[in-house]
């Protein structure tokens, strides 16, 4: 299967605030949108998180083809609770300390673990039965959905970078 991950566009919030699933907008897809149609056939079924800043860039990408995204809330970032909004420099030193020492497992009041991100998500890829897909989301999903079809380890995928409005093509 050759899938290509996108990443939403760069959201119109202050820098240092902890997002997550907080619903913001980011800035123009078109432009993105644009640049990436080049790289992708125009038969690409699309998949999307639910959250606008995702939605908004797949649905850009899709258009001119009448192609239209199918939305997946399996594909949301990570939840941090009570954490979103809030600058970072301002969330529980204990709490962002208990995180660190247990990412994968620790839960954010009112959020997620990275463990349940990753379950949603591989629920997700289990069900892709397709020759070719784009997958617009966010990089938690992104780092997650690479590390499983790469089968790397949480440390490895855990470290993944990707950019705003870029794509990363892989063959799994």
């Amino acid at each position: 299967m050759q899938v290509f991950l996108i990443r939403h566009t760069r959201p119109q919030l202050a820098a240092g605030i902890c997002y997550g699933q907080l619903d913001v907008a980011c800035e123009d897809p078109l432009p993105v949108a644009r640049q990436l149609r080049v790289q992708i056939p125009c038969d690409t079924p699309i998949f999307c998180s639910p959250l606008k800043r995702a939605r908004v860039l797949a649905e850009a990408l899709g258009k001119p083809y009448g192609v239209t995204p199918c939305i997946d809330a399996r594909l949301s970032e990570i939840s941090f609770g009570a954490w979103e909004g809030k600058p970072w420099e301002d969330i529980d030193r204990a709490a962002l300390d208990m995180w660190a020492a247990d990412v994968l497992h620790f839960v954010p009041p009112g959020g997620e673990s990275v463990a349940q991100l990753r379950a949603r998500v591989i629920a997700f890829a289990e069900t892709l039965r397709l020759p070719r897909v784009a997958i617009v989301a966010h990089a938690g999903v992104m780092k997650t959905l690479c590390g499983y079809w790469q089968k790397l380890p949480s440390e490895a995928w855990s470290q993944l970078e990707f950019s705003f409005g870029g794509l990363v093509e892989i063959t799994v």
